[in-house]
């Protein structure tokens, strides 16, 4: 019960990595704030059997503004009195040849994946330097665990938006470690390698391109969401307090082959 009188908040947490990750904090005995923009009724479910306790906060992150993660840190904050940790799971992929990628698509991207976690980061750090410290226990450390991908080093293909925001938050992970970790924030990252989720779906029904993905991976197998949310809860416990501005690829050994 490591979690136990613990606020943590994930992003994404309607369905696949995102409810993963709720319901393995929910065992360790965290209240869950789940944001979505769609339903979170199953979600919740599940954290309640896991043995948590769940806020569901509905909201729509593709505007990708300061006051949008603010007010929605705010909201929990209301209903929580505090966070322990934040977990910026929420992410969206469009795939197009570079040539034809479209001034929207990109955007929105951009939006969602990098400028809404930061301004989230944002929000819950200004909470916490400006008093949420001196409310949580002696010693106790803030946890921000960004979700990075492979394409956080690697250029993909057909997917230029998410690389760039991929890198981006690579990049916002290490910067916000250095003026942080002196304040008792951990801010480190998680890139994920080639997950079974809805975002992969494409990939996983290309018959050539699925071959190809599976004979890299040494693992000879595609990840599962709870692959995923066992490093978010050592990246949000007191085992990873020194670790800061880390970006831990949990892939299979893909990046190793």
């Amino acid at each position: 019960m490591k979690f136990k009188n613990k606020v943590v908040i994930v992003t994404g947490a309607s369905r696949g990595i995102g409810q993963a990750i709720c319901v393995a904090f929910a065992r360790g005995g965290a209240k869950v704030a789940g944001v979505a923009r769609s339903d979170l009724a199953e979600t919740g479910s599940q954290v309640k059997a896991a043995g948590g306790e769940f806020i569901a906060a509905n909201a729509d992150l593709s505007k990708g503004t300061q006051k949008e993660a603010a007010d929605l840190i705010a909201q929990i904050l209301k209903q929580a009195g505090r966070v322990d940790a934040l977990i910026n799971n929420a992410g969206i992929i469009r795939r197009t040849p570079a040539v034809d990628f479209s001034e929207a698509d990109w955007n929105e991207v951009l939006r969602v994946n990098l400028s809404s976690p930061f301004f989230l980061c944002q929000a819950v750090g200004k909470w916490w330097l400006t008093g949420g410290r001196e409310k949580s226990s002696a010693g106790s450390r803030l946890k921000i665990v960004n979700i990075a991908s492979l394409l956080s080093f690697q250029g993909g293909i057909t997917v230029p938006a998410y690389t760039a925001s991929k890198h981006g938050i690579a990049g916002v992970t290490k910067a916000l470690a250095n003026e942080w970790a002196k304040e008792r924030i951990n801010v480190n990252a998680i890139a994920p390698g080639y997950i079974a989720t809805e975002n992969t779906k494409a990939l996983r029904e290309d018959a050539n391109r699925n071959k190809a993905i599976l004979d890299r991976i040494p693992e000879g197998r595609w990840g599962k969401p709870e692959d995923i949310a066992g490093g978010c809860v050592f990246l949000a416990s007191a085992d990873s307090d020194y670790l800061n501005g880390a970006v831990l690829n949990i892939d299979g050994g893909w990046l190793g082959r």
